[in-house]
Order: C-alpha cells, then sequence, then structure tokens
C-alpha cells in the first residue's frame, strides 16, 4: 500500500460460523465517516478468548468476524497504529466517570455479529474500520509487528490492572497464570520495582518462560502461595483465585483479571478480609490511557517478546491455529502469509 491508499477496492474477511468453521469472504472497502479510520492490518495476533470462543467455553456473536489485537498501517496517510477493543460513546454516565470500557453502548472489535452494517469488524482480516470512539495510538517503527499487535488487549489489559493494583515498588507479588497477560505482569512487576514475583501456572514450561520476564519465585499449580501483598490473577480458576486471596497479608489486595468466564463461585471468608484490610477488585478491559501505557511499556522493555508469537498463517489457516494446542502465548496471523 501507499501513503495515501491501498492498492485494492475491496477487503478479505474470515468469517467464524461456529465449530472450526471459518470462511473466507470479500467485502467493499468502506469510505470512513466522521471519526472512523480504516486500517490495512498488517498481523493480528490470537487472544485466548478467541480460542475460548470458539470451543464454546465463552459466548459470542456468531458468525463474526473475530480478532481484536492487531496492528497496521491508517489508509489516507500510512500511520502506524495500534487501537483498542472497545467502542464507547463518550456521554453516557459511565463514559463521563471515566468508564468508557463500561460504556453503556460499548461495541467491541472482534465481537460483533457479521453484518452489513458493519463487516470489517475484526482483525481477522486485511482491514478493519475503527468507529468514532475506538482508542488509537501510534507506533514507533522500531517495535516489531508481533511486539505491537498484543498492545491492543494483552498487554493494555495488565497496565489497567497494574493501576488497580497501586503501587508494587518493594512489595510482594504474585501472578497466577503465565500465559501472555500473566507475563507481561511479570515482567512490569519486575520493572516497577517489586521486591519479589512469585509466578503459578499448571504448565512447568510456562514457569521456565515466566524466569526470562523477572519470576523470582515459581510454584507449580496447587502447590502453597507464600504470604505475598499484590496477587493478580488471570487464570480464572476457583481453587486459584481462593488460594491466592488466602496469601494475602494483612493490608493486601487482589486484582482478578481471568474470571471473564461463568465457573464456580469461591468462597470468602468475609471477617478475615475485614480484619485484614484486605481488598478485591476486578479489571475488564481497559480505558485509552492503558492503551498508550501499552505502547510506552513496549517500546522501553528489553524482554524477549517477540519469542512469545508464532511464525503468522495466512488467513485461509485461521481454523488451524484457532482450534489448536498452542505452543507459545500467541499465534499470529498475517493477511499477505500463506
Amino acid at each position: 500500500m501507499t501513503a495515501t491508499a491501498t492498492a485494492t477496492s475491496t477487503a478479505q474477511v474470515a468469517v467464524w460460523r461456529g465449530g472450526g468453521e471459518v470462511t473466507l469472504e470479500t467485502v467493499a472497502l468502506p469510505d470512513p465517516g466522521p471519526g472512523e479510520r480504516l486500517v490495512e492490518i498488517d498481523l493480528a495476533t490470537v487472544c485466548g478468548s478467541d480460542h475460548h470462543t470458539v470451543s464454546g467455553r465463552r459466548p459470542g456473536a456468531c458468525p463474526s468476524v473475530l480478532g481484536h489485537e492487531g496492528v497496521g498501517r491508517v489508509v489516507g496517510t500510512g500511520e502506524r497504529v495500534v487501537w483498542g477493543v472497545t467502542v464507547s460513546c463518550g456521554t453516557c454516565d459511565r463514559c463521563d466517570r471515566g468508564l468508557s470500557a463500561k460504556c453503556r453502548s460499548v461495541r467491541k472489535l472482534g465481537h460483533e455479529t457479521y453484518e452489513p452494517a458493519w463487516p470489517l469488524s475484526g482483525t481477522y482480516a486485511t482491514h478493519v474500520l475503527l468507529p468514532a470512539g475506538t482508542a488509537v495510538v501510534p507506533v514507533p517503527d522500531a517495535l516489531a509487528d508481533e511486539v505491537a499487535a498484543p498492545a491492543g488487549c494483552a498487554t493494555a489489559t495488565v497496565m489497567a490492572a497494574l493501576e488497580r493494583a497501586g503501587t508494587l515498588r518493594d512489595r510482594r507479588m504474585l501472578v497466577v497464570g503465565a500465559g501472555m497477560l500473566g507475563l507481561t505482569a511479570i515482567a512490569a512487576a519486575a520493572d516497577a520495582g517489586a521486591a519479589e514475583v512469585v509466578v503459578c501456572d499448571v504448565d512447568p514450561a510456562r514457569l521456565e518462560l515466566a524466569a526470562a520476564f523477572g519470576a523470582t519465585t515459581t510454584v507449580l499449580a496447587g502447590e502453597a502461595f507464600p504470604t505475598v501483598d499484590v496477587a493478580m490473577d488471570f487464570s480464572g480458576a476457583a481453587p486459584a483465585v481462593e488460594a491466592a486471596l488466602g496469601a494475602l497479608d494483612v493490608g493486601g489486595s487482589l486484582v482478578l483479571v481471568g474470571s471473564v468466564s461463568p465457573g464456580p463461585a469461591i468462597r470468602v471468608d468475609p471477617e478475615a478480609v475485614v480484619r485484614g484490610w484486605r481488598s478485591v477488585s476486578g479489571v475488564h478491559n481497559y480505558e485509552p490511557r492503558h492503551l498508550q501505557q501499552a505502547v510506552d511499556f513496549l517500546a522501553a522493555s528489553d524482554r524477549p517478546w517477540g519469542e512469545l508469537v508464532a511464525e503468522p498463517v495466512g488467513l485461509n489457516r485461521l481454523s488451524s491455529v484457532l482450534t489448536s494446542a498452542l505452543a507459545r502465548p500467541r499465534a499470529s496471523v498475517c493477511p499477505t502469509a500463506n
């Protein structure tokens, strides 16, 4: 593409139609309206939530153009950008309170029904149309595509969770779940000066990987946690959440991020929470400032982020990466790959 236009008047989209069925469709490129941006996608990464949708573990619109992590260039300007997951109105009471991620009329990239009104709504495509109300952040050219793409979900969500947790300097941190979000939290906690970064996962290989991102201690799932000041759960597993809450020292806080699918309720001892001055909070999606923080964090980081992303496949092979077990935390899709 040039800085002023794409070389085609059509886009190709990979439409998920249930189970492992994906069809390739061709749609006309729209003329962006006020506040909209048409972006030609260079690379999209595959979030765990898409695997959950396809496997039936998470409700999702069907048919749909899935995918919400990506990096690309704005058609007409050539600006290289990443974008947010949510599309907010900017005027409702929640947006006014700084909770645009929970806008009363929120729409989400990669979560909407495939329909003529917004066919370019996900990143598993050659192009995506970003409606007005989508957070968009420029990306420095030095940041590789495979490093930049996860900023729009994994990295930005962790930035929101870190804000919720408060200062980490000289504090003992527990991270449950060493997937893409957990590894990001590990690196961010280490960079923020945490005294300890304890990591728990069910996969020993993930625990070995965690050390390269700043973990000081690793714990296999089912083993006892040490006492900590801050805990973040990215697993969504009820036993792990209970154990993390039980590991908090006096004044400790637990931030829940992974509990986004229906599951068994956890047991909470309210007296222990009250007498221990403990707190429990949740984070789902993020605000535009967190996306900017994500890009800044990745641009300044020297961790091996590129090693977390598998070599890209083409849109015609999307079904294979949506339905297969991953050797790395993120699969990737490139519209020009085979």
